[in-house]
């Protein structure tokens, strides 16, 4: 699929994380930082400065620019190390914290990898997520499973994006709690109706 404006890559890790977090950044165009967003935008210094470097024989490409016409997504690699005699790409994205219990950050590392497959006309079994708490790689398999819900996680934030709307907030207490959007999003009084709301409906519905 041709798109000149390509889905940003990291709209697939916040649509998987909370669809609501996805639509007031990609829809509203809102962002706050907390103290979670300022540590990985420091993580992230380094790498954004761009450049190359070759350790170990490995070739270092920072801040790599991607595209997938097939999906229309496209961003920004942290690190692409190319490796080996063919130079098979190796994608490497920072967080900051720890593994996480879902796949929003795998997801966002198979698109990276499904972008550099198209790039590169090659197929790329694994890249790697390096999380700044445990200053160690995670090594992430692009197996059918990741790459379906990749698919599928991109063509369902593209359609909410495209929609313009922003769905209701869902308060869960552990993951609002880490948003820095919270105070935007106001997740517990949203998700509950005020009185009036509630008294208006009932009259509705009595009529």
């Amino acid at each position: 699929m041709e798109d000149t404006d390509p889905l940003p890559l990291s709209a697939l890790q916040h649509y998987l994380f909370c669809p609501r977090q996805c639509a007031l950044i990609h829809v509203e165009r809102q962002w706050a930082e907390n103290r979670l967003t300022a540590e990985g935008r420091v993580l992230h210094e380094r790498v954004d400065l761009g450049g190359k470097s070759t350790p170990r024989g490995v070739r270092t490409v920072r801040s790599m620019p991607l595209r997938c016409h097939r999906l229309g997504i496209g961003g920004v690699a942290d690190v692409v190390e190319l490796r080996g005699p063919g130079r098979q790409p190796y994608p490497v994205e920072y967080k900051r914290g720890k593994p996480k219990s879902h796949r929003a950050d795998e997801v966002q590392l198979c698109a990276q990898a499904l972008c550099l497959e198209e790039m590169f006309g090659a197929t790329i079994p694994e890249g790697a997520l390096f999380y700044g708490e445990s200053r160690r790689r995670t090594a992430v398999a692009f197996d059918p499973d990741l790459r379906a819900l990749t698919e599928r996680v991109a063509e369902a934030a593209r359609a909410m994006i495209s929609s313009g709307v922003t769905p209701p907030p869902d308060h869960a207490p552990r993951k609002c709690g880490q948003c820095s959007l919270a105070d935007l999003c106001q997740p517990k009084r949203l998700s509950r109706p005020p009185a009036v709301a509630d008294w208006l409906l009932r009259q509705l519905q009595a009529e």
